[in-house]
């Protein structure tokens, strides 16, 4: 049986960054070497990890992988090639495909693609309709990593609207429900108004997007949905936090006792409505990117533990799809590759720890959802690695980019951190600018608590 050892790396794990080794035996980390402990026994590799900082695995729990239906723009192969090569060793796909993930025969056959194709470890979200609720007692609560809720209609227009749907799904729902918070009788005022403002034109420019998917727009549903969530007493957890406001929602109570959390995308926490002047169109999405005092609010609720996740909304399109302005240009990014540096750059301004970043994008999905044996640099833990080195400039540039889109917002970016290597289950899929494509990770199992 091969035994790895990763050697002299500063660990980066449960609040502390200490100087040590790891050892990999059998696809788990059977031996976590600090403070002096001794190595059991030799090894048969040995990577030396002078310089570097080993984390545990990015955990992302916000992707849209576009597989079944729209494959043209992305699909689990290209795209968990893409997480791979930025240290993300696990990902729970969204339902909004086609066809939608909203039957058990979907979602069994979105398994078999995640199965088939999926080089990180992979769950799925089983999404929820107007009038779904009955097939949430079908669900395997160890398999399925929770119910997407859409209050907001977004890509896949899987809106649900109904009150007494609503009632329904939060009230039925026996594990984790997550959803996106925008109100539709808003969006749809706001875009009445800047269609009339903008009547001589076929579209409305994109610096109004944050207007029509504004802050009244995110605050209403977000409320809505944690108003609901205490009633029923159901497990919440809302997406895409954007707005300052939305923040009074949630407590910086201690993760474990919160059943309502919040998470912040990549993309919210790097630009701001002054972008859209030379982004355009590439950083729309929806909830909409808004001013610079929403994402410097968004950067101090991470800190201060209002904000508990950290993930990217990964949603590629092709950049012809992108075209046009706040009502034409498809909204979403593609951002999982580059995820981990963009914080990791944050590091480096002083507007996080690392210590912050390990939390909130290893341990606090791992926590929430209830992952088994993940997302921790702990003996008999699953060997989900991330290598990463200071200190080593590059440039996003078109030919490194692995999602099937070819492009990224951060194109022409230097980064000062370079992810190295990337394991799953103790499996080195990324190292030296190659990904393994012949590998496939294994489904994330969940602890079922309640």
């Amino acid at each position: 049986m091969k035994r790895t050892l990763i050697h002299n790396a500063t660990i980066v794990n449960e609040g502390q960054s200490l100087t040590g080794s790891v050892v990999i035996e059998n696809g788990r980390i059977t031996e976590v070497l600090t403070k002096g402990k001794p190595l059991s026994a030799p090894c048969d590799e040995i990577i030396d990890a002078t310089g570097c900082h080993l984390l545990p695995g990015i955990i992302d729990d916000h992707v849209h992988f576009r597989d079944p239906g729209l494959t043209h723009k992305a699909d689990i192969f290209t795209e968990s090639r893409a997480a791979a090569a930025g240290g993300v060793t696990s990902i729970m796909d969204m339902p909004n495909t086609n066809p939608l993930t909203t039957t058990l025969d979907a979602l069994n056959a979105k398994f078999d693609l995640l199965n088939e194709k999926c080089i990180v470890n992979h769950s799925c979200y089983f999404g929820a309709t107007n009038n779904n609720y009955k097939e949430f007692g079908k669900l395997d609560k160890q398999r399925v990593c929770g119910i997407k809720l859409f209050m907001g209609s977004s890509t896949g227009n899987m809106l649900v609207d109904k009150m007494n749907s609503l009632l329904n799904i939060f009230n039925e729902a026996e594990i984790l429900i997550a959803t996106h918070c925008e109100d539709q009788e808003t969006i749809k005022r706001n875009t009445a108004k800047y269609k009339a403002m903008f009547a001589g034109d076929d579209d409305v420019p994109i610096i109004k997007h944050p207007f029509i998917r504004s802050t009244e727009a995110c605050y209403t549903s977000s409320e809505l949905a944690v108003r609901m969530a205490k009633v029923a007493g159901a497990r919440l957890h809302v997406l895409h936090i954007s707005t300052a406001r939305e923040l009074q929602l949630f407590s910086d109570n201690p993760l474990n006792a919160k059943r309502i959390t919040a998470e912040a995308c990549v993309s919210h926490l790097l630009y701001t409505s002054a972008d859209y002047k030379t982004l355009g169109a590439r950083i729309k999405c929806n909830p909409a990117i808004k001013s610079i005092s929403n994402r410097d609010a968004l950067r101090k609720a991470v800190n201060a533990g209002v904000i508990d996740v950290i993930a990217t909304d990964h949603a590629p399109h092709l950049l012809s799809e992108k075209e046009g302005g706040s009502l034409k240009a498809m909204s979403g990014m593609p951002m999982i590759q580059f995820s981990l540096v963009s914080m990791l750059d944050l590091v480096d301004q002083g507007i996080f720890n690392l210590k912050t970043i390990v939390e909130k994008m290893c341990h606090a999905p791992a926590q929430i959802y209830g992952i088994h044996q993940r997302g921790y640099i702990r003996e008999g833990y699953h060997a989900d690695l991330v290598l990463v080195r200071p200190g080593s400039p590059w440039k996003v540039t078109a030919d490194k980019i692995l999602s099937k889109c070819g492009w990224s917002p951060l194109e022409g970016r230097t980064f000062n951190w370079k992810v190295e290597k990337t394991f799953a289950n103790g499996h080195l899929i990324y190292s030296d600018n190659t990904v393994d494509e012949t590998y496939r990770g294994a489904e994330l199992r969940f602890n079922v608590n309640d």
